[in-house]
């Protein structure tokens, strides 16, 4: 699928959650069947995903942390791919700089830091360091809940 600018502009109205095809098509002068033939068309493609998403700061007993680490290995997306498995994961990148990935981890009161590390962490070999990053304020967070 070509990405041009109606699907950037549905995509753009689809972050509003509860708006509905056809408040969507009214406010870009086009059908609801166009509508929903794309968004259909970019989930089908992976382009989109529609999920309900938490700000973690909202929730009771729930925090954001972001960990750095270094691996022992070259083999960077299969540990990505590895990590992102992890119980409490959102989100993994493959970065350049001095860590080779970037986790984005919820954590909450019954699942912690240290139980993170200790019980997840602790089982992906070819980990040289974790430099731990905890969000005091996060602006823009929101994520799907994976815990």
């Amino acid at each position: 699928m070509k990405i041009d600018s109606v699907a950037i502009e549905i995509i753009r109205h689809l972050k509003e959650g509860r708006k509905s095809y056809r408040e969507i098509a009214e406010g870009l002068s086009i059908t609801e069947n166009t509508v929903r033939a794309r968004v259909n068309q970019m989930i089908r493609e992976g382009l989109l995903e529609i999920t309900g998403t938490v700000d973690p700061e909202k929730l009771p007993g729930h925090r954001t942390v972001i960990v750095g680490i270094k691996l022992d290995t070259m083999h960077l997306v299969r540990k990505g791919e590895e990590f992102s498995r992890l119980r409490g994961v959102v989100s993994v990148s493959v970065v350049t700089g001095r860590y080779d990935l970037i986790v984005t981890v919820l954590l909450n009161d019954d699942f912690g830091l240290l139980e993170f590390f200790t019980t997840e962490v602790s089982r992906v070999q070819e980990v040289q360091s974790a430099e731990t990053f905890v969000v005091y304020k996060g602006f823009n967070t929101r994520v799907p809940y994976v815990l």
